[in-house]
């Protein structure tokens, strides 16, 4: 294990300043732990344009996709407090699941085929969701790949959670995880915290941005990619995710509301043996699932509900999460984004809320870790 150093440190709040004297940011905080030390908790500028309220440590702000992690944890901890585990079948508890022979492993590494939906349904109708998703018909076959599965990934946690629990992801969540370990951090943000939201702004895309082979399939009608990204339908503009309706839906693939020290603080829980077992943090370091990913079109690697940065000859091919192998997170839409790294027991996280249009983490998370591990 390398200790993060005083210049390291430095170079990071050079980086976290820039983001607001040269890219643009409105209000953030950034959070980094090693081996259970705060290193650096920073916040600064506006939790909105109108400069009313001061961003401050406490201002909370929903993450989009980052919440896919807490997610994934919360159900690998029902599984093994139940018997279950990631090899077991998701058709066991769920016996309606348009895949008979699919694992939890392949369900929560993307590749039951289930990114988009075959009938419309209502992100707010819960029970029209499931009923879709039991009727559609998976886009490939297991063992031909996966892709991302940016909204049902949620309604498919969540409803493995409900048949084995009889709660809710959410409540689970709050009552296994958020609650013992003090976390600021919600999959249903009860009322009382309204008022603590910063509002979100919608990035612009760039030119550049229209030439990806990503962007190409989200632009263009029918395409698995835009379907994917537009069901179930609802919440797809930002300004829907200002709204108090979409903080207390607690939608586990994009509803989390929280605190950059609280996500690297669940990062860095996840690290600790006295809180979770050894099976379930080598479930999330070790990849099941990599190679080119059928939605977001460019190669992807996944574990068990967690992004991994994808390997080629031993080697990464991007390091979103650091040099290290074994380390693993999950960006949100916009710029959120938050990992840890075993290797050196370092967990970070960021937060914002001038969101920038890209499908991976932006320049202003990217250049944080560059700085963090001198690379």
């Amino acid at each position: 294990m390398q200790r993060v150093t005083p210049d390291q440190l430095s170079a990071v709040e050079q980086e976290f300043q820039k983001n607001f004297t040269d890219r643009g940011e409105l209000g953030a905080s950034l959070c980094i732990i090693q081996s259970g030390e705060v290193l650096l908790n920073l916040a600064q500028g506006w939790c909105q344009r109108e400069q009313v309220t001061p961003w401050t440590e406490e201002s909370l702000v929903p993450v989009y996709s980052a919440t896919k992690g807490p997610a994934a944890m919360t159900l690998l901890s029902v599984l093994e407090r139940n018997g279950l585990t990631p090899e077991s079948s998701v058709a066991e508890v769920w016996p309606e699941f348009p895949l008979d022979d699919a694992t939890f492993a392949q369900l929560m590494s993307h590749q039951c085929g289930l990114p988009a939906l075959d009938v419309r349904a209502d992100v707010f109708d819960y029970s029209s969701v499931i009923s879709a998703i039991e009727s559609t018909r998976p886009a490939w076959f297991l063992g031909q790949g996966h892709g991302y599965h940016p909204r049902t990934f949620g309604f498919l946690l969540d409803e493995c959670v409900r048949r084995i629990s009889g709660k809710t992801l959410g409540a689970m969540w709050d009552s296994l995880i958020r609650q013992s370990l003090g976390l600021d951090l919600w999959i249903g943000l009860p009322e009382a915290e309204h008022p603590r939201v910063a509002r979100l702004y919608p990035g612009k895309m760039d030119k550049s941005d229209l030439q990806s082979g990503f962007y190409r399939e989200f632009n263009a009608e029918g395409t698995l990619t835009r379907r994917s990204f537009s069901s179930p339908r609802g919440l797809h503009a930002v300004a829907d995710m200002n709204k108090p309706e979409a903080w207390t839906l607690g939608l586990p693939a994009m509803g989390g509301v929280g605190t950059a020290s609280s996500l690297a603080q669940f990062y860095a829980a996840t690290l600790r043996s006295d809180i979770f077992s050894a099976k379930m943090r080598s479930s999330i370091q070790n990849v099941v699932a990599s190679g080119e990913d059928q939605v977001l079109m460019q190669s992807t690697a996944f574990s068990h509900g967690f992004m991994k940065d994808p390997v080629t000859d031993g080697k990464k091919d991007r390091q979103l999460f650091g040099p290290s192998l074994s380390a693993y997170g999950h960006p949100g839409a916009g710029g959120s984004h938050a990992f840890a790294d075993p290797e050196n027991q370092i967990s970070f996280a960021y937060t914002m809320n001038q969101m920038e249009l890209a499908v991976l983490p932006n320049e202003k998370s990217r250049s944080m870790v560059r700085a963090l591990y001198s690379l």
